[in-house]
């Protein structure tokens, strides 16, 4: 039987009133998310005899080896040590910066602060309404859904524009339309890249459009975003999405071939536009990728608009 939507969410919001006191929305949304995850690979993988799983989950870490944590004085730091840490060294698609630190008393608490609120998180996500390995496969959008739902609420909340993070769905299935994608216009080798691409909303309705596996691909600057769009690709099917993270797409783009940006068949984006320091660390008028041709004053020269292109930008 599928889990039921309303279970989820009142377990996920539960989560955050465990959490609420301690830290703001914009730093409890990595914990809460985790467990989401964690609770969601466990479920569906811990004990698949697949050849090759989407998540590898090592013995020993998974979620029902947290709930042995429960109560434990170092409850923290084994999960670091004991979940989180193999589960990384397995998957070479997840880092360390994608996870919060589970033993951060400035944060959770000292003592047996952190012990109680850590043991009632766990305790949350092991209500037996909340077992995805049952989940048939055409309800598994759903976690991915409510993974997007909370980090919309997690924007409002923390008083950051959802755009840090997320793209309203309305936004990109708009988008996803426009560029014209359609499963009588993809196959399996499309490609689809977004340069800024925050908790990677944009690419999964892109790859909604498409209806089948296509070849996702991003790049986001905050290290954490970024760890958020890898579990997201993975919560909605998308296990070997490459999403890279840590420097600016115009200052260091890591998606290249040789020395030249790499290019695809769709390139979607919903940028910062607030960002009013977008030229750090470049300088247009000598940009090595020429991608700053368009618009730059230069009469009687004939120039391809980067911007039309399929080309990285």
């Amino acid at each position: 039987m599928a889990v039921k939507k309303s279970d989820l969410y009142s377990s996920l919001w539960a989560s955050c009133n465990e959490l609420r006191g301690g830290m703001d929305a914009s730093q409890y949304k990595d914990y809460v998310l985790f467990m989401l995850f964690i609770k969601y690979v466990s479920d569906k993988y811990a004990d698949s005899d697949d050849f090759a799983p989407p998540v590898v989950i090592p013995a020993g870490a998974a979620f029902k080896d947290m709930v042995a944590l429960k109560g434990n004085k170092e409850i923290g730091d084994k999960i670091n040590k004991q979940i989180i840490a193999p589960l990384v060294e397995a998957n070479s698609r997840l880092a360390q910066s994608d996870f919060p630190n589970f033993n951060d008393p400035n944060k959770l608490g000292d003592g047996d602060e952190m012990v109680g609120r850590l043991t009632n998180l766990i305790a949350i996500f092991q209500k037996p309404e909340l077992d995805f390995s049952k989940n048939s496969a055409e309800n598994d959008d759903l976690l991915g859904d409510a993974y997007e739902y909370l980090m919309r609420h997690f924007a409002t909340e923390s008083g950051k524009s959802k755009g840090q993070f997320y793209t309203p769905s309305e936004v990109s299935r708009v988008i996803a339309q426009v560029i014209g994608i359609s499963p009588e216009t993809s196959v399996g080798s499309t490609s689809v890249y977004d340069p800024t691409c925050g908790s990677g909303s944009l690419l999964l309705k892109v790859a909604a459009q498409a209806g089948k596996q296509i070849t996702l691909e991003g790049q986001e600057k905050d290290v954490s975003t970024a760890g958020l769009a890898r579990m997201n690709m993975i919560l909605h099917g998308f296990p070997t999405a490459n999403i890279l993270g840590g420097s600016s797409t115009l200052a260091n783009p890591k998606f290249k071939d040789g020395e030249q940006l790499r290019t695809y068949d769709y390139v979607v984006a919903n940028p910062p536009f607030s960002d009013k320091a977008w030229s750090t660390g470049i300088t247009p008028s000598t940009d090595p990728y020429q991608r700053f041709n368009w618009g730059s004053h230069q009469p009687n020269r004939a120039t391809t608009p980067t911007c039309c292109t399929s080309s990285a930008a």
